[in-house]
């Protein structure tokens, strides 16, 4: 069983690596020059940058899994774990509005829903799961769910008419969101982190914490890597054949983007799990750990920096529209010109958690 007291470098280096990846994908240095692996596909299908989002709430139910089991076998009551879960979640949806809110502050406008909103409400979900239920028991509430939201989507007809729409902005979901859900939406008439998709994304953050049962277990280590890399594989197959009749679609965050998406995070943890904390191969780790260790206050904080290099004006020009016009002057091709833009945006933000590590300041929202 692994040491309670001794932490998964694999799984802070990963936490980390995926939020450098939402950081490049968020910040292009042009929305117009970007290669297509780092969009998100318009409707039905996988890109690189589609699977950011699961991965991230896959090592949220695995971090899940080992915090709270170690609070469990300390005997911390129960009742005050729901209250620290509770506030935990205000707290980050608290920031996700202040996010949306910026720069105007426009409260006629508001979005209520965003990532952080998402992660927050995913977590509350999946964490008061992990303290009332076992491991069978959720390993059935993601599989029902699963195949209800499939049924849905595939058998409820849109509302006012016999047929079954499962196209951007005409289909349950949006048809949901219209009636229930306050504000304004990302898409006008929809919104990809909607009511209904919740449901599954908090399957993700299921099996992410059924991976964490794996690493808590008696069993031994190259054991656990075979569980989690069986998985994986199994998982993936499992989507792909799902995906031929139910598509693999990221803004409908279907029941075969799920299994895909988190049948590959599975093969990933199995790999750096093997890699660095049981051959203890820990270099090029460093950087994902130093921006895991604040990973939604620098998730954060790219916002804030994204007022001064994308907002804010200097000489009738952004910062960002500056540094890759000169790129693209010097004859690089645009959508380089914008990634490289990105990583050197990324680069910012790493400093800036670079900065919070060495004074050992960890802002745990």
């Amino acid at each position: 069983m692994v040491n309670q007291n001794q932490r998964l470098i694999s799984l802070d280096a990963l936490r980390g690596f995926t939020i450098a990846a939402m950081i490049v994908v968020n910040y292009p240095g042009s929305e117009d020059a970007v290669f297509s692996t780092l969009r998100h596909t318009e409707w039905n299908g996988l890109s690189v940058t589609d699977q950011v989002a699961p991965y991230f709430l896959f090592f949220v139910g695995a971090s899940i899994a080992l915090a709270y089991s170690k609070r469990m076998e300390a005997t911390v009551s129960k009742n005050l774990l729901y209250k620290k879960i509770f506030i935990r979640s205000l707290k980050i949806y608290t920031v996700g509005m202040f996010l949306n809110l910026m720069p105007a502050f426009d409260f006629h406008n508001i979005r209520w829903t965003g990532t952080l909103q998402r992660i927050a409400v995913v977590f509350f979900i999946s964490a008061m799961l992990y303290l009332t239920t076992n491991w069978k028991q959720q390993a059935w509430i993601a599989g029902i769910l699963l195949v209800l939201y499939w049924w849905a989507l595939t058998c409820i007809p849109m509302p006012g008419t016999d047929k079954i729409m499962f196209e951007p902005g005409n289909n349950i979901v949006a048809w949901l969101d219209n009636k229930l859900l306050p504000g304004k939406m990302w898409r006008g008439t929809w919104d990809p982190e909607s009511i209904l998709t919740t449901v599954t994304s908090v399957v993700s953050c299921i099996t992410g914490m059924l991976a964490g049962r794996i690493i808590l277990s008696n069993k031994t280590a190259n054991e656990k890597v075979n569980y989690l890399m069986t998985t994986g594989v199994f998982l993936s197959i499992a989507g792909y054949f799902w995906g031929l009749v139910f598509p693999v679609n990221e803004n409908l965050w279907t029941s075969s983007f799920v299994l895909i998406t988190s049948g590959f995070a599975s093969l990933l943890f199995g790999a750096f799990y093997f890699i660095v904390d049981i051959k203890g191969k820990t270099w090029g780790t460093l950087p994902g750990i130093i921006l895991g260790a604040n990973a939604i206050t620098i998730y954060f904080l790219a916002d804030v920096w994204a007022l001064f290099f994308y907002v804010a004006k200097f000489g009738g020009s952004s910062l960002n529209e500056k540094l890759v016009s000169t790129l693209i002057n010097a004859s690089a091709d645009p959508r380089f010109a914008s990634l490289l833009y990105a990583l050197f945006f990324l680069l910012i933000n790493f400093l800036t958690a670079w900065w919070l590590y060495k004074r050992k300041i960890f802002i745990k929202l």
